[in-house]
């Protein structure tokens, strides 16, 4: 049985990504930060199918400690400070978990067992202020926050332990993925929460920012089976995943509130302190490589990631 760790676990993506590999035959550990409230609401349904321990990316000795106890052949560093507006708020911490704390664990890794596999979960913010559509593996990165910025430091320390070392470090730039699990501060969520609560007749509006911001969304169900097979590749390497479609915040509006038989317009309301100090405007993948090499594709739509999100919450509320 391969042992996997996890950091972030508590995660939209590392519940995805537990269940999969639980199913794959693995023994899972989960890393998790100590804190006065246990939030496993992700992973409450399998729970007692995976190990949790304590380990914090900016602790060096906690996470020697957890690589020389379990012995993983596979790690995947999934835990960042990543909600984009809080690193404005607190950029000095994002700073020293979502960039420092890669190289705190790549340093573990190669002092521990410099042959154990080795995901970092680097992002499609990196690209920030494009400098080509699509974005590729190649494509320059221009971030625009605090987080942007931080996920080029941890993407660069992981290229740079990969060639230095010959260690397996792979970094997958993942675009943006959604699912029933996102968190409540984000805006898909936000908006398909809303869409079922105005429906209920729980709330009155939703107050968002720019509308016309495009991303390349796709289902962090389908993103983690991704992660999973880069780490099964002979090679490691640099992938973009994504769906290479762009779809506008109103479009996402749009959808969500027809799916309730609403018109997004008599409830959206744009607010300026919603905006970003710098803006990424437009996101979009080319996934061509995963495509060829992973032999990955996206199961779930557009559309149908954003029904399967309304529903969700509508089924959530009624049960309130």
């Amino acid at each position: 049985m391969p042992t996997a760790i996890i950091t972030g676990i508590t995660g939209q993506d590392g519940s995805y990504l537990a269940e999969l590999l639980l199913k794959k035959g693995y023994q899972v550990i989960g890393v998790a930060r100590r804190s006065s409230t246990v939030n496993y609401e992700r992973i409450n349904h399998i729970v007692d199918d995976i190990t949790i321990v304590q380990g914090d990316l900016q602790d060096q000795g906690s996470l020697l400690s957890l690589l020389e106890e379990y012995k993983p052949s596979e790690v995947y560093n999934l835990a960042a400070q990543s909600f984009v507006p809080t690193s404005w708020n607190q950029p000095a911490l994002t700073g020293d978990v979502t960039a420092l704390g890669v190289t705190r664990m790549l340093e573990a890794i190669r002092f521990v067992n410099p042959k154990i596999r080795f995901y970092q979960a680097s992002s499609s913010e990196m690209f920030g202020k494009v400098m080509e559509v699509p974005q590729r593996e190649e494509t320059p990165f221009y971030p625009r926050s605090p987080y942007g910025v931080a996920k080029v430091y941890g993407h660069w320390i992981t290229v740079n332990y990969r060639e230095s070392f010959d260690m397996f470090a792979t970094s997958g730039i993942l675009f943006n993925h959604e699912s029933p699990r996102r968190g409540m501060e984000f805006v898909t969520r936000k908006i398909s929460n809303a869409a079922a609560s105005i429906k209920l007749g729980k709330t009155k509006e939703l107050r968002l920012g720019n509308l016309e911001a495009q991303r390349d969304w796709g289902f962090a169900g389908d993103y983690v089976e991704a992660m999973w097979l880069m780490l099964q590749q002979d090679h490691p390497d640099n992938y973009v995943i994504g769906t290479g479609e762009t779809h506008a915040v109103r479009e996402f509006c749009e959808i969500a509130f027809a799916h309730v038989d609403l018109d997004y317009k008599d409830y959206v309301v744009m607010d300026e302190k919603f905006y970003r100090p710098a803006e990424v405007d437009l996101l979009i993948s080319d996934p061509s490589k995963a495509r060829a090499q992973l032999k990955w594709e996206p199961a779930v739509s557009f559309k149908e990631l954003v029904t399967m999100m309304v529903d969700s919450d509508l089924a959530r509320l009624k049960k309130q």
